[in-house]
């Protein structure tokens, strides 16, 4: 990962926070650190999964055993955390799907919001492409809205790193190399522009990597079939290396209370 600016948010550890993560998985990757540095600065930490996650190795395992064990995963990794079972919600909206089921899951979100009334709410970066991820940033969104509470919000990319500069440059064929430039450059500008906030996570790296470990599922072969995925493949590991860095990067802003011609923000 590049060299970048950022302001630090590092006074805002103690707040109050809720992270809504679209699949088992994303909650770690995305900011496991700052949940690590939040807790130990006594933040009270929720975690919400939107989906159950059984969609990303059903062809080699049964949908109910799939969904059984990336629950089991999503504790375990909470609890490495520092968030309790009791701090852990599971909406479980079936994977893939959470776009059709934007009506049930906005109350069932807001509902959340209205329990906890955090001070910050995490959420996926706008401009994540997997359908679950912009969908969970919709939703969540939408439910403050319907709250009406001020909230800072605080967007972690995941996906954004998935792709040339972060992760070598696939192989191209004639030409191609001047599409890869345009992406890396709007890719830089992006993360210029968009992630002005940061957490120093370096002094619970080895912490972030034993919670990421409990996702089993995602990071191990559970069975010898070779088509069984993990997080490890993807750009022969050097995604999976993005969030090993000693910062997680955010796009922040803060919404303030609703008006009557709509929702602002600051």
């Amino acid at each position: 990962m590049g060299h970048f600016t950022s302001e630090p948010c590092g006074g805002d550890l103690g707040r109050s926070a809720v992270v809504f993560s679209p699949h088992p998985d994303d909650e770690t990757l995305g900011c496991g650190g700052t949940i690590i540095q939040k807790r130990r600065a006594g933040a009270a930490v929720k975690i919400v999964f939107m989906t159950d996650g059984g969609r990303s190795h059903r062809h080699l395992i049964s949908g109910d055993e799939l969904r059984s064990i990336r629950a089991s995963e999503a504790l375990a990794a909470s609890r490495t955390l520092g968030v309790a079972e009791d701090g852990v919600t599971f909406l479980g909206f079936e994977d893939g799907r959470l776009s059709e089921r934007q009506g049930q899951a906005i109350p069932r979100v807001a509902e959340v919001l209205r329990r906890e009334r955090p001070d910050e709410v995490f959420v996926p970066y706008h401009r994540e492409s997997p359908p679950d991820h912009f969908a969970t940033h919709r939703i969540v969104l939408s439910a403050l809205r319907a709250c009406g509470r001020g909230v800072a919000v605080y967007e972690y990319p995941i996906w954004f790193w998935g792709h040339w500069p972060w992760v070598s440059a696939p192989a191209r064929g004639p030409g191609g190399m001047a599409n890869v430039s345009q992406n890396s450059l709007v890719s830089g500008l992006r993360l210029l522009r968009d992630f002005r906030r940061c957490v120093y996570i370096g002094d619970v790296l080895t912490l972030k990597r034993a919670a990421l470990a409990q996702h089993r599922s995602q990071m191990a072969r559970l069975t010898p079939d070779p088509r069984w995925q993990t997080l490890g493949d993807v750009s022969n590991g050097e995604f999976l290396d993005c969030f090993f860095q000693d910062h997680e990067v955010f796009r922040h802003y803060r919404l303030c209370r609703a008006r009557r011609a709509g929702y602002d923000r600051e």
